[in-house]
């Protein structure tokens, strides 16, 4: 395998790292509503394309918090895989889920970027994964922080995405029916204007209804 090999809904496989409560509270880097926003939008594009997903937590009723009940909600049976250790790839739990999909391109989101991102993106390329870091759903405890643990990935060889640029390399092809609408569905809700020019054009030049449940009308 490559870098320069795209993403396919084949050949990923999506660790969540440490979306908790006590985390998100020392994140500067990204507005704290636009990370949750980011996170839960790469989850949905994720769940459109069926690619495996671990979600792992650390210390979650000593110090971190529930994972964030939104990003909960799109994977409702999912396991949560609970650590001590700030660096995920130590806990056997977590390498083995990874590591049952048979998947080497890893694409990770999580907080803190210099830690728990940057920890767990060393040891995975260390047995000779592929890493992602989907940059706008991670967060990092400054603008400083994060950008220099960013860099220090990229200099090593992790390539850096937004959730976004994932979702539109899972789809690939607009004639991709099987996923076309779910995917549109996810970018109306979570890609603002983009998401809103979707709306638009579906509703003023496709005169499909709009969506939602307004039940009103306009008074003129």
């Amino acid at each position: 395998m490559s870098k320069i090999e795209l993403l396919t809904p084949e050949n990923s496989v999506l660790l969540f790292i440490d979306h908790q409560p006590q985390m998100a509270f020392g994140v500067v880097n990204i507005d704290s509503q636009l990370l949750k926003n980011n996170v839960v939008a790469l989850a949905k594009a994720a769940k459109v394309f069926n690619i495996p997903t671990t979600l792992t937590t650390v210390e979650t009723e000593s110090f971190s918090g529930y994972m964030w009940p939104e990003l909960l909600d799109v994977y409702p049976e999912n396991d949560l895989l609970e650590r001590t250790s700030m660096n995920s790839w130590d806990d056997p739990k977590v390498r083995d889920a990874v590591g049952l999909t048979g998947r080497k391109k890893l694409i990770l989101s999580g907080l803190w970027t210099e830690v728990c991102i940057n920890l767990c993106a060393f040891s995975a390329m260390q047995d000779n994964y592929e890493v992602y870091v989907v940059e706008d759903a991670c967060g990092g405890t400054s603008e400083m922080a994060h950008r220099a643990s960013m860099d220090r990935m990229v200099q090593a060889g992790v390539v850096p995405m937004t959730w976004q640029q994932v979702a539109l390399e899972w789809q690939r092809d607009w004639a991709r029916k099987e996923t076309y609408d779910p995917i549109m569905a996810v970018f109306k809700e979570h890609s603002g204007a983009y998401g809103m020019g979707i709306d638009y054009a579906y509703t003023m030049i496709n005169k499909v209804p709009q969506r939602g449940d307004f039940k009103g009308k306009i008074v003129k």
